[in-house]
This record gives structure tokens, C-alpha cells and sequence, in this order.
């Protein structure tokens, strides 16, 4: 009886060896070898879940579904791809694709950036494209109130491959001739042209044509009716451009960027100097205390900086804009809101909002204890 058990007990082993072999060659022949990164039960583990997930694998979620973008963010986890690829429909079932990658090796390959994919594709087709470390797009993003200089310092990490010095050297120029004629004659430089926004762009842009891209963008949303607002205000496009940058940079709350350009227009009206302070930290440049190029606060012997951009040494608009408007910024020069107000300064209350005043000694008044 015992001799019976033995041989009976071999043949358990041999039998799921057997088994186990067979298992890791077919699941080899079909996606081929597991991951070195796999112990080796994890490889048995993953060997034997991909073959039962074989026909999800290779069965695409929609045979005659059209390509859509799919946008992989920076340190997004395989786990959190895989969910968003099956709520969008692009596969048939997370769980499958997941253990598709870790068999594979693929999760730890996943690359940022933005993809055109199709549910038309299998799980094993969507996963190599997410491999390609040069996708063909990525989502470039210019933050409402940059300056070209916080633009060109967002490169290196874009998924574009333009340098920095590249972008800054081109876009030291005038910008493109996208405008109509006159709107930006006097520009020395592109800055305040760089429309800020989200665009989908191809990784092997060079820098002129990463500068088309954003003032194109620019002249698409300089309406008619914005220019008109303008000329209502007796501005020039570009003049019109450096004032909204100066009020990008004061207004914290959106509701009060109408109001902001009032008191500037109000000066700008009665010959008064503009006296304000984002012009003095565009002057100043990148300040490497605080590693900003928006330097806060100033100094009193800030003020007194010998610059043309100085507005409280200089009257009138800055030379060039400080800074890349928002489209809401553009529609408070067009569209001002109508006060008798030639001051303003922040709120006590920390809440962002400002307090406004007719008078100098009512703007004295406004200040914080």
C-alpha cells in the first residue's frame, strides 16, 4: 500500500510539472518569454492568467471603432491606464490588459504622452503603441501669464525636443505675420503673443514652428470684436496686448480684471503713470532668492530700478507686453468696465480681491493696519 501511495504521489508531481511546462511554453509561444522581472511563481501566475485571458487579449473592443486621442500623464500607474483605457472603450477588460503588461515586462515602459488609439486595435497592439518613447503627439500646456522665459523653461520636460536657449533665441523676433497688417507693426519681440492654452502638437516640432503654433493660436482668437473693443479704447493691437499682460498679472480674481483695466485706461487718460508693480518684477527678471521670476514682495529700492519698464520712473506702456494674456485679460482692455477709479490695492482680508479709490488720500485710506 505504501509503495501505492508513492507511485501515485510521483505521478501527482510529474503530472503538474507536466502541466506547469506546458502552461509556461504555451503562454510562451503565444506572447513570448514571461518578464525577468517575474519570480518564478509570479511567472506561472502570469502565464497561466494570460492564457485565460487569451481571448480578451486578442478580440478588439469595438471591430469598427474610430480613433480617438488617449493622454497618458506623468507618473500615471499602469493600474490607473488600464481603467481608463477600458472607460473609454478602447478594451475590452482592465484585468486583461493588466496582466498582459506585467507578463510582458511592458507596465514599466509606459510612456507619457498623448496617443491616437483605436478600439478597433487589440490589447496587444494598444500596449506596444503606449511603449513608443517618441509618440507622435503630446499635449503642450502655456500657463495664463508666463513670461517666454517660463514657457522656454517648460521644454525640457514637455515631450518636445527644442532647447530652450532655441525657443527663446526665436522667439526673441517679432512674431510670425499671422496678424493683419498693423496689429503687431511695432513688436520687437513675440512675447505677449504666446496664447496661452492647451495644444496638441507633434513631439518634432522645431522652435519656429512651436512659435507659429502659439501666435496662430493668438490671431485665431483676436476676434473682430476684440479689436474693435481696442480701438474703442484708442489703443493699437499691441499696446492693447502689453495692458492686458499688466493686468494678468495684478488680478487675482477674474471678476475684478474689468475694473483693473479701468484704472489703468483712467490713467493711461489722464497722463498719470501706470505705477505698477508686475512691470517692476518683469524688470527685475528671474530673482534666485525665491528661484521666480515673478519676484514678491518688493523692495522700495526695487522701485527704483533703472529700467524702461519701471512705469513708476516712466509714464506709459511698458515698452514690450510683460507677460502672455489670457483671453480674458485681451476682452477687459476691449471691454473695460466703466469707473471713476485711479487706484487700487490689495484687499486686507488676504482674499485676493482689491480695494479701489478715486482719490490718492482714499487709497491711503484703504490700507491695511
Amino acid at each position: 500500500m505504501r509503495r501505492f501511495f508513492i507511485v501515485v504521489t510521483l505521478l501527482i508531481i510529474i503530472i503538474a510539472l507536466v502541466i506547469i511546462l506546458a502552461i509556461s511554453v504555451f503562454a510562451k509561444s503565444k506572447y513570448g518569454e514571461a518578464s525577468s522581472a517575474l519570480g518564478s511563481y509570479q511567472r506561472l501566475s502570469y502565464a497561466t492568467k494570460i492564457l485565460w485571458h487569451d481571448s480578451s487579449i486578442k478580440r478588439a473592443a469595438d471591430p469598427y471603432g474610430i480613433e480617438q486621442n488617449f493622454n497618458v500623464e506623468i507618473g500615471e500607474s499602469p493600474y490607473q491606464i488600464a481603467a481608463r483605457l477600458e472607460e473609454e472603450n478602447l478594451i475590452l477588460d482592465d484585468e486583461a490588459f493588466l496582466t498582459l503588461l506585467i507578463y510582458t515586462g511592458m507596465d514599466t515602459h509606459l510612456m507619457p504622452g498623448n496617443y491616437r488609439l483605436s478600439p478597433s486595435l487589440s490589447m496587444q497592439s494598444i500596449a506596444g503603441m503606449l511603449q513608443d518613447t517618441r509618440a507622435s503627439q503630446i499635449i503642450f500646456v502655456v500657463l495664463p501669464g508666463w513670461r517666454m522665459e517660463e514657457i522656454a523653461a517648460s521644454l525640457p520636460t514637455s515631450g518636445l525636443f527644442i532647447a530652450e536657449e532655441s525657443f527663446l533665441e526665436a522667439a526673441g523676433s517679432p512674431p510670425p505675420l499671422v496678424f493683419s497688417e498693423g496689429d503687431a507693426r511695432d513688436a520687437t519681440s513675440s512675447e505677449g503673443f504666446f496664447f496661452p492654452d492647451s495644444y496638441l502638437l507633434s513631439r518634432n516640432l522645431t522652435a519656429d514652428q512651436l512659435i507659429s503654433e502659439l501666435t496662430l493660436n493668438f490671431a485665431r482668437n483676436l476676434t473682430p470684436e476684440i479689436k474693435a473693443g481696442f480701438a474703442t479704447q484708442g489703443l493699437t493691437v499691441y499696446d492693447a496686448v502689453k495692458l492686458a499682460s499688466i493686468v494678468q498679472r495684478e488680478a487675482v480674481v477674474a471678476d475684478e480684471r474689468a475694473m483693473i483695466a479701468s484704472v489703468f485706461l483712467n490713467r493711461l487718460r489722464a497722463s498719470q503713470k501706470l505705477e505698477t508693480d508686475p512691470t517692476i518684477q518683469y524688470a527685475l527678471g528671474y530673482d534666485e532668492i525665491s528661484q521666480n521670476w515673478w519676484k514678491a514682495p518688493l523692495t522700495y529700492a526695487d522701485l527704483e530700478v533703472i529700467s524702461p519698464y519701471n512705469t513708476y520712473l516712466h509714464a506709459g506702456l511698458p515698452p514690450t507686453p510683460i507677460c502672455n494674456p489670457s483671453l480674458g485679460s485681451l476682452e477687459s482692455v476691449a471691454f473695460p468696465a466703466e469707473t471713476p477709479y485711479f487706484y487700487f490695492r490689495a484687499s486686507c482680508d488676504g482674499s485676493g480681491l482689491h480695494a479701489f479709490a478715486e482719490t490718492f488720500e482714499g487709497h491711503l485710506a484703504n490700507g491695511c493696519e
